[in-house]
């Protein structure tokens, strides 16, 4: 019961790592060196889209590299 639960939440694992933990180390790390985001969004922004799209990849290809 509980394999098929959470079974497809593990498919999805590379991409939510990318969200729930790149993106917001991505930003603080912005953050803490003082260097502002491009185009005036806000670093949370930048580094979830970072975060999602290398999360996205990983879950894509299988690999981080």
């Amino acid at each position: 019961m509980l394999q098929k639960v959470l079974g497809p939440l593990f498919r999805f694992m590379p991409f939510l790592f990318g969200i729930g933990f790149l993106g917001p180390v991505i930003a603080e790390s912005l953050v803490a060196l003082h260097q502002p985001a491009p185009f005036g969004v806000p670093a949370l922004y930048l580094g979830l889209a970072v975060g999602g799209g290398w999360g996205a990849f990983a879950n894509w290809s299988g690999r981080w590299i």
